[in-house]
């Protein structure tokens, strides 16, 4: 299940121990809106080992500027509470399953 962030509550899931990755995204976005079924697929078949989510940016303007997100969607992986790596717009599920491999 993908989950919807803010700073509080990404801080808390980042805290835990457990990867967590977080699509930064925007309502207006039509590529985030054509990745996110691939996102909920990712949500469900890593859950063992990764919390996935999203961020809406222009509600969250402040932790965007904090991640330095410039496009969306822009995926970034966080483990022990650091983000270790991004990548912007992922052209499909293969691809967001590439980068959770590469940085696991």
């Amino acid at each position: 299940m993908m989950r919807e962030f803010n700073k509080r509550t990404l801080d808390k899931y980042a805290a835990d121990g457990k990867m967590v990755l977080v699509e930064f995204s925007a309502p207006w976005c039509v590529y985030c809106r054509r990745l996110a079924p691939a996102m909920e697929k990712i949500a469900e078949e890593y859950k063992d080992i990764l919390a996935v989510g999203s961020v809406n940016i222009d509600n969250e303007q402040e932790l965007a500027r904090q991640e330095r997100i410039e496009v969306v969607p822009t995926l970034v992986l966080y483990k022990n509470g650091q983000a270790v790596d991004s990548i912007v717009g992922p052209g499909s599920k293969a691809a967001v399953e590439d980068f959770i491999r590469k940085n696991s």
